[in-house]
This record gives C-alpha cells, structure tokens and sequence, in this order.
C-alpha cells in the first residue's frame, strides 16, 4: 500500500465519522442551519425587505419569504450582477455559475465565499466514503479524469463569470493536481467534439484510475477512445475502477459502459447543482444518496402534486415521508431564499436521509392528465433492457397529441438503440406495462380507450448528439430531458431522420 493510499483511508475514516455525527441528528442540523443563514443575511437587502430580524422561526420564515424561481429572484440577482454588495448574502459572490434557463435565457446563480468549499468538500467526501465502506485506495496513485466545462472565467464588476464544473476545477486539491486530467489547456477547448479527441490523446497511454462526468458525455469519451486505440476501455486502462456521475440517472446507460468498458467497475453517484451540492452516494449498497443537512443549506420539501396549487404545505426534513414525489425548495449561504430549484426527489431512507431525483418540476407529461415523471420512463425503460439485453445511447418522451386520423393519442418514445432489438412491438408492450404498473393515472388512461399503448421511434445513431449540437449545448454539463410535455424536442429529432 503506498503512502498516498495509507492516507486516504486514515483521512476518510475521520470525515465518515464526522458525517455520521450530523447525519444521526437531522433535525437539529437543519435547525442550526436555518439560524445561521437567516442570522447572517438579516441585514442584506433581501433580509430587510423581508423582516429577518423578526424570524425567530421557520413558520414565519414560510411566512415571509414565498417560494420562487429563479425568475422571480431576477430584480434581486440584477442588482447583484450590476455589482452591488449585500443584496443577497453579505458582500459581493465570488463567481456567478452561469446556467442555460429553459424559460429565462440565462441564469446566473451567485456563489460566495461560504458556499464553495461545501461543493468541494461534498466531491471529496464521496470519494471518502467508498474509500471508508470498500477498503480501497488503490486508485488514488493513478490518473483521474474530469469532464467538464471550460475553466476559463470572464469577470463583470468585480465577480467572476462561467460554467459551475470551470468554476470547480480552480479548486482541485493540490494533492490532486498531478493525478487530474485533462491539461488545463485542453480543458479550455470550447468545441465538445475537438475536446473530447485532445482528451482521448493526452489519456489513451496513461493510468486512468477514476473516470468522472455526465454518462451521456463519458460515453462520447469512451467510444472515441475506443476507436482511437480498437480496445475495450477497460483493457486499455487496466486499472480504471471507480466512475463517478451526476447529472442523470446511470441506469439506462450501464449496459452500454459496460460493454465500452468490458467489464463492470464500481461508481458514485453525485447530486451537484449551481444552486449547491445537495447529496451524493455514500454507500454501495444502500439505495439513493446523502442529503447534505450541514452543508450550509435549508431544505424545504413541497408535495409535487400539490405544487401548482394555492399555498401548498411546506414541510422541512422532519416532516417528510418515504416515496413520495417532493419539490426541493432551498436556501442557502450563497443568498438563494426559498428558491425552487426545479428537480423532484423522493426519499428512500430516513436514518439516514437520502434521496434520489425523480425528475424536474416542469419536466413531465399530463396532456391527457396522467403526471408522468422522469423515474417512471427510466425505470420502465430499464425493465426493457433488463428483458430483452438491448443497450441505449438515449431517449426521451413526449405525447403525441395530434395522431393520424382515426387514432387514438399515445405516448412516444424516441430511442437511439445500439443495436434495435427485433422484436421491437414486445419491447413497447413491456414498457407500457412496466409504466401501467407504476402509473395508475397512466392505466386509468388505457384502459378507459383514452390512449393507446406507447409507441416507440427509432432514432439513427447520434441523433441526439446532433440535436444538442444544434441547439449549441454539446458537451459539458448539457443534457436532453428525458420526458417533455410537448413535441418540441420530439418533433425536431424526427425531423432529423428524413
């Protein structure tokens, strides 16, 4: 065992002990947390408008401060973003993380002093925490690669601008940096296609150990590897055992990596957001991920059927239950106040809390009322591919309102197979089962003649590579909804086809 590798496990046995001190008292984290934020922001602009110096408690936090998006947030973050100090949070942010918004252009979420070592920290007790339940450290001798964006960073009235992972990468550790890749010139390559082949030559002869990034753009990565060299990823790095992601869910991608890679190889799941790094995967056998209570972050949860009514109850962390649909509502030490951050989670334990996305807010479909959710498709699709063997590159679903005349409304499923199974109409009757079963609206909705089954779409290969690079969305921390509750992405993938 080297030195490196000693430390690490001596390292990590004190972080885990550390989080399971707060993540054994919940309540009175969250309780510290609210206090803190709501102590120090109490003579900010926000905190004067909205009376923090009277809250003494989260009713009447809820009381004064309504939910909002980001767009109701704008007049405050435009004043920020002119440079003004204590608007949000105390002073000035360090770094606007700039988003792409799906209904606001872009968005540009403040970070501060306070709140990024909680993204660093977050990263790097992941890593701990399998190095604490596994046992191994080996890897850390070897190389380890991050996806992600251009760290180059412009700068507007004294704070600096750019892509949340560009921000991160000024902050690798320093016993990190001669392991990391790529160079820092590569990752300044802004075309995702030239990046991806200036990474594929600085690692295709060096120890890749851990691999880090969206599923989606790792697997460009891999196949362009692969064509580089004519090996199986994993035999070309024989000691690669560790992937890291976030961003979406792995599943539907795991058949695929792990022909790409030839063999199976063990990973991390994380939750990270330009709004905070909310959870992450801290043990390979129990289902779901950590949620951060101590990370200078005040979760709210609000019942996602209830979220689009007047007033609906908001519950904090001692109040929520198992499996069920939540909107995250946060605030946090970078000056975001009951801020909906738009994804939707549902708890799968409660000693400790932890949470997987379900989906986004405003990524569904009920054209016909039936509340589909991200979950539902990937886990239908997944019973799919669990049946028949066939692997993804991706898909997404929309309805299709309009059908030919004499039809009955359906549900589309646009997929770029590997290979398209040939029996393709028993891998849609699975899949309308699978979501039959988990969608009781969804069934009412069969059964009742208001919809036919699903229908399923071949895509050619790299349809949805090409679709995000129209847009100018390829690479870095972009992703294609999974569910839409309108054609608009539909009808421009079909459109490609002809």
């Amino acid at each position: 065992m080297s030195l490196k590798s000693f430390a690490a496990k001596l390292f990590a046995r004190n972080v885990v002990r550390r989080i399971h001190k707060w993540s054994h008292r919940p309540i009175e984290t969250q309780q510290k947390v609210f206090k803190e934020l709501i102590a120090t922001a109490k003579d900010t602009a926000f905190g004067r408008d909205h009376d923090f110096a009277k809250i003494t408690s989260f009713e009447s936090f809820a009381t004064k401060v309504p939910i909002r998006d980001y767009e109701d947030l704008t007049p405050y973050i435009h004043r920020v973003v002119k440079g003004e100090p204590d608007i949000l949070w105390p002073g000035k942010p360090l770094y606007f993380a700039k988003t792409s918004g799906t209904t606001s252009g872009a968005k540009y979420i403040p970070l501060t002093k306070a709140s990024i070592p909680n993204h660093i920290e977050a990263a790097r007790n992941a890593i701990l925490c399998y190095i604490y339940e596994t046992g191994n450290a080996r890897f850390v001798d070897g190389k380890m690669i991050f996806l992600q964006g251009s760290p180059m960073l412009k700068e507007e009235n004294g704070i600096k601008l750019g892509r949340l992972s560009g921000i991160a990468a000024h902050y690798v550790p320093g016993y990190l940096q001669k392991n990391r890749l790529p160079s820092f010139e590569t990752n300044c390559i802004e075309d995702w296609e030239d990046k991806v082949d200036a990474i594929v030559a600085e690692t295709k002869d060096e120890n890749m150990t851990v691999i880090s990034g969206i599923p989606s753009w790792v697997q460009m990565y891999f196949e362009r590897l692969q064509l580089a060299t004519n090996k199986k990823v994993g035999d070309l790095f024989e000691n690669f055992q560790l992937f890291i992601y976030g961003g979406v869910n792995y599943e539907p991608y795991r058949a695929k990596f792990e022909n790409l890679i030839g063999r199976r190889v063990d990973s991390i799941e994380l939750y990270p957001a330009s709004e905070g790094f909310f959870a992450f995967q801290d043990s390979q056998s129990q289902k779901g991920m950590l949620l951060l209570l101590d990370s200078g972050i005040f979760y709210e949860f609000v019942e996602a059927e209830r979220f689009f009514d007047n007033d609906p109850p908001r519950l904090t962390i001692g109040d929520v239950k198992m499996d069920v649909n939540y909107v995250m509502i946060v605030s946090n030490n970078a000056g975001l106040w009951a801020y909906n951050v738009g994804d939707t989670v549902q708890f799968t334990s409660l000693k400790p809390y932890r949470v997987i996305v379900s989906g986004r807010i405003k990524h569904f479909i009920s054209a016909f009322g039936e509340h589909v959710i991200g979950k539902e498709v990937e886990e239908a699709m997944n019973v799919a591919m669990d049946q028949f063997g066939f692997s993804i590159s991706e898909f997404t679903v929309a309805p299709q309102t309009t059908p030919e005349t004499g039809e009955l409304p359906y549900h589309e499923w646009l997929i770029e197979f590997e290979e398209p199974p040939k029996e393709l109409q028993k891998v849609a009757a699975v899949i309308d089962a699978s979501m039959q079963a988990q969608n009781s609206y969804y069934e009412d909705l069969i059964k009742g003649g208001v919809l036919q089954p699903l229908k399923i779409t071949v895509l050619s290969k790299d349809s949805f590579t090409r679709y995000m690079k129209s847009l100018g969305k390829l690479g870095g921390q972009n992703k294609t909804p999974r569910l839409s509750n309108d054609r608009k992405i539909a009808d421009e993938l079909v459109k490609m086809q002809g």
